[in-house]
């Protein structure tokens, strides 16, 4: 019971030690690669932040893991990521390969079923999204978008429904999607 609770100081000087070590190398490390790296943009961002995560405690508590083997972890998942990131605002064809696209949920206050079934959304989902902008009734919606970084917009009726912030929106019914890129091409 005694090493449950307290199994040696050797252990608490090195923590003691490598914490704030770690700390200050991930601090570095998101300046020198920018805010992105802490982000939940895109599914990939939130794999780095978790991997990170993972990749300090690992090198905080873990004999096994140097100081210098965990920061050089660290710090080549925050390069990889920078990379990627500056990949894709190149080449479109990668972007859509590795980034979701927003998905259109509800239009014109009716449920898209098939766009809800393909993203595993359930309807209470969505209401609790319209709640939480203050909407008593789904018909004055005109759209909810799942985004990619798993937030809901919900967009209200109103008499000017244009919906150009629709045009990269995936699922949109026949004739939306190109009415829109007619319009935005006038």
């Amino acid at each position: 019971m005694e090493k449950f609770i307290f199994d040696n100081q050797d252990n608490l000087i090195r923590i003691a030690f490598t914490a704030p070590l770690i700390y200050a190398i991930v601090i570095l490390g998101i300046r020198l690669v920018g805010k992105r790296s802490t982000s939940q943009m895109n599914s990939f961002d939130w794999i780095v932040t978790v991997a990170v995560g993972s990749l300090v405690s690992s090198t905080i508590i873990l004999k096994s893991i140097s100081i210098l083997v965990g920061a050089f972890s660290i710090f080549l998942l925050l390069i990889m990521q920078l990379i990627l990131t500056k990949l894709l605002s190149y080449n479109t064809v990668l972007q859509k390969l590795v980034r979701a696209t927003p998905q259109l949920l509800v239009y014109e206050g009716k449920y898209l079923e098939d766009n809800l079934s393909t993203e595993r959304v359930v309807k209470g989902e969505i209401l609790s999204a319209i709640r939480h902008r203050g909407i008593q009734n789904i018909s004055d919606v005109h759209a909810v978008v799942l985004e990619t970084d798993s937030t809901f917009s919900v967009i209200k009726s109103t008499d000017n429904n244009d919906c150009f912030t629709l045009q990269d929106v995936d699922g949109l019914p026949d004739g939306l999607k190109e009415d829109l890129e007619k319009r935005n091409a006038d």
